[in-house]
């Protein structure tokens, strides 16, 4: 049935409605995106300096000193996934490709015989996840927009109770890298425990430029001084430990944040976008919707006069 042409200009006024939100929620999200940008900046010397010390300091100790936190389970029997997304929705696939990863990877343990522990941080994994029938050990939310060191250190003292309680024998993480305002990856990594986890392994083209320029070009080849560690590479190693785990969680953070900001920037220039195009369209029914009103008017008129001179 053909629309009027109030109700096709009701609709054109709602759609001009949506679209001023829209463009208000992107310039927000534009302008939280510069500063998780600059928070990213600012960590990742300081979080690649952790890691390459945590690496040498294991290089140098040899043997792990017995500690419960660096102690690798004899067997792997539950394994915990801590999910990292937002506690907002409005930006595209953010979130849900959070879920749909921890998911896969927790029904790829249960094939392997292993039992998933999962923990949440932000409020739509944690709804997702409970909608889905799946238990939640634990879950922080409140701080997604803007997370701070205490957040990470409160979710980084949980998950190494639980590995040293042996509640779980392996912890992995999961989180949107951000790569550009528009570009975003799903990162999984292991966290605990330390002989598994990512920062034993090779050093990145990143942390090696963090490193100096004595480790840049040829020169990364050549051999390293050896360093000499008081009171020994064992008690560091112990001390670092819980200071790599923080860190690593609270750049995940940091990585989660300025993704969810680019990717919700993105959807709301989308969704302006396809406003506009509705707009348009609108524009053109409510005109041939006019235009229809007047030719059955001329016609009207035309029959009304025939009918006089006849």
């Amino acid at each position: 049935m053909p629309q009027s042409q109030r109700d096709v200009r009701n609709r054109i006024g709602a759609v001009k409605n949506i679209q001023k939100i829209t463009r208000a929620m992107e310039m927000v999200a534009a302008a939280r995106l510069r500063r998780a940008e600059q928070r990213i900046e600012a960590l990742r010397p300081y979080a690649n300096a952790i890691r390459r010390m945590t690496r040498q300091a294991a290089e140098a100790a040899g043997t792990v000193p017995r500690l419960p936190i660096l102690q690798e389970h004899d067997q792997v029997n539950r394994v915990g996934l801590l999910l990292i997304a937002g506690d907002r929705g409005l930006a595209g696939a953010f979130n849900s490709n959070i879920v749909r990863a921890g998911v896969a990877a927790g029904r790829a343990h249960e094939s392997d015989g292993h039992t998933p522990v999962y923990f949440a941080s932000g409020r739509r994994p944690a709804t997702s996840l409970t909608f889905r029938g799946l238990n939640i050990a634990d879950s922080f939310t409140g701080f997604t927009d803007r997370p701070a060191y205490a957040d990470a250190r409160r979710i980084a003292e949980r998950l190494m109770a639980a590995y040293i309680d042996e509640d779980v024998d392996r912890v992995e993480i999961f989180y949107n890298g951000y790569i550009s305002p528009v570009a975003q990856e799903v990162r999984r990594e292991t966290l605990l425990p330390l002989q598994q986890a990512s920062v034993l392994e090779e050093e990145s083209d990143e942390e090696a430029q963090d490193g100096g320029d004595e480790r840049r070009g040829d020169r990364r080849s050549e051999p390293r001084a050896e360093v000499e560690y008081e009171p020994g590479p064992e008690e560091i190693l112990k001390r670092l430990v819980p200071d790599y785990v923080e860190i690593s969680i609270y750049r995940a953070l940091l990585e989660s944040t300025a993704s969810e900001h680019g990717a919700r920037m993105t959807a709301m220039r989308n969704a302006s976008d396809n406003a506009k195009d509705l707009i348009q369209n609108l524009t053109l029914e409510m005109n041939r919707a006019r235009q229809a009103e007047i030719t059955q008017e001329i016609l009207e008129v035309v029959a009304g006069a025939e009918g006089l001179s006849g």
